[in-house]
């Protein structure tokens, strides 16, 4: 540590002699400087190499510290794993085990106490899976009516009730199956001492034949249908045609004859002339039992090819007249309804739907024109036929008309051709868009042979004019999402053709819950 200082003092004691003693010459001076010059560079040499040695120490004496500091850590860590795998041990020992005990780990008792939660809970779940995708409402509509001829009756109450369950069932390949069902029941059979007509103004009457005092549910309607994609045995998601199959108890009008507008009697027009085809209505030529459902079949081809407008044909038969609409006969001699649908898009592609059908009744009641008025019921059954057409058109955002047209082709019937028509505005014209106000306008001609019986009638000769006339106005008030109510105003000219009869005006308020 010390040798270049010592070598550096050697060196200027020499010097130091040399230069006193004054006498030496000049090549000795040379050499002088010579050695001079190589005892500094190896006093430098010297230098640098202690410099190195004392960095080499510090590293040495650095990496020993580290060592020393290390080495506890390094047992600290070891001394952790071999902890977590003694614990994961007795995790894989408790979990092993179906008993809960005190002794054995949190979380594995944590997950025990969850797998029996869900077992718990699995029954619950199932069930409600099974559920899945059922379908259920409810409907309470009441009316109040009132006739405002001078020397009408009092006005009149009714409810009616409807609730429906559609229940999908296990679809058995690509065929998916479904079940509805629908209860119904209600009191309050409408205005009395009305002018006889072909209309009826409160379409929501309903009530068992069992005294006014009586309300008993009625099964409505249990239908079973299967949809089945085709062609068969193709690739479901890629189908564009599909084949229903409906049978069971229920009611035509959910599949023939439907209107956008025009078809509900608990939410759109009370009088039937507009809920329906009068002549398969009021006319009879639908030949349902007394509350207005029978057994049926259904045919349905669905082609949705074109996304925007498709169409569906659709061919019926029901059980009709006094014993096949009561399951007291058999479907030998059925209403056969043929309908062909389609929806398109006019008005810069605001959607309409168009339907066209036919029927025949064999089962149908005529009117006996060679009997007496009270001997009506003792006729005997005959056919009666005839074709119709439905439309609904949106013109606007908030805006549809429709139309119905009905002609009567065989059978003897009071009135052979029926013309109905209206329109439906939303509020958003006048910022209800909950609202809506509804118009229809009706024209139910009576037969050739219906005004000259009765101009020859012996017991009341009358002339008839050449129609009943209907119309009808409301105002559907959305009080709640669940609740609204629609005052309306109806008026019956020439009832039952009879150009003599009183002008009838009724008013009615509606309430209608819905869940």
């Amino acid at each position: 540590m010390r040798c270049p200082f010592l070598l550096k003092t050697v060196v200027i004691a020499t010097a130091l002699s040399l230069g006193a003693a004054g006498t030496a010459s000049a090549a000795t001076n040379v050499q002088l400087a010579k050695l001079l010059e190589q005892l500094n560079q190896r006093v430098q040499k010297l230098e640098q190499a202690n410099a190195d040695l004392q960095h080499e120490l510090v590293a040495t004496r650095a990496k020993a510290v580290a060592a020393k500091a290390a080495t506890p850590a390094a047992s600290a860590v070891e001394q952790r794993l071999t902890a977590l795998e003694q614990q994961q041990s007795l995790l894989v020992t408790s979990l092993d085990s179906d008993t809960i005990s005190e002794m054995e780990p949190d979380l594995s008792a944590r997950l025990k106490a969850v797998e029996v939660k869900t077992q718990e809970l699995s029954g619950p779940v199932g069930k409600l899976a099974a559920l899945n995708g059922i379908k259920g409402g409810l409907s309470l509509s009441m009316v109040a009516q009132k006739s405002l001829a001078p020397n009408a009756e009092d006005g009149q109450l009714g409810y009616r009730t409807d609730a429906f369950v559609s229940l999908p069932l296990e679809p058995i390949g690509d065929i998916e199956q479904s079940l509805f069902t629908q209860l119904r029941l209600g009191q309050g059979s409408g205005l009395g001492g009305l002018p006889s007509g072909f209309s009826n103004p409160l379409a929501t009457a309903f009530q068992l034949g069992l005294g006014a005092e009586n309300s008993v549910a009625l099964l409505a309607q249990a239908w079973y249908q299967a949809s089945i994609p085709l062609p068969l045995g193709g690739f479901k998601p890629a189908s564009k045609q599909k084949l229903e199959i409906t049978v069971g108890k229920m009611d035509p009008f959910v599949f023939f004859d439907q209107n956008a507008v025009a078809g509900d009697e608990t939410r759109q027009f009370l009088n039937s002339a507009f809920v329906h085809n009068p002549l398969l209505d009021a006319g009879g030529d639908i030949g349902v039992d007394a509350n207005g459902f029978a057994p049926g079949l259904r045919f349905s081809l669905l082609d949705t090819s074109d996304k925007l407008e498709n169409w569906r044909v659709s061919l019926g038969l029901f059980g009709a007249g006094e014993k096949g609409a009561n399951y007291q006969g058999s479907l030998g001699a059925p209403l056969v309804m043929l309908q062909a649908e389609t929806a398109r898009r006019f008005f810069g592609g605001l959607l309409g739907n168009y339907r066209a059908y036919a029927w025949s009744n064999p089962q149908a009641v005529p009117f006996a024109f060679d009997l007496p008025l009270a001997d009506i019921s003792l006729t005997a059954p005959e056919r009666h036929s005839g074709w119709g057409l439905s439309m609904d058109q949106r013109v606007g955002d908030g805006m549809t008309l429709f139309a119905r047209w009905g002609q009567q082709t065989t059978g003897r019937v009071k009135f052979d051709r029926t013309l109905t028509l209206g329109l439906e505005a939303n509020g958003s014209y006048w910022n209800r868009g909950g609202d809506s106000l509804g118009l229809g306008l009706g024209w139910l001609r009576t037969s050739d042979a219906y005004r000259d019986y009765k101009l020859t009638d012996p017991t009341d000769p009358q002339p008839l004019n050449e129609s009943e006339n209907v119309a009808e106005l409301y105002y559907r008030w959305r009080v709640a999402k669940q609740f609204e109510l629609t005052p309306s105003l109806q008026f019956i000219g020439n009832s039952g053709g009879d150009a003599g009869a009183t002008d009838v005006r009724i008013v009615s308020l509606r309430s209608q819950f819905t869940f």
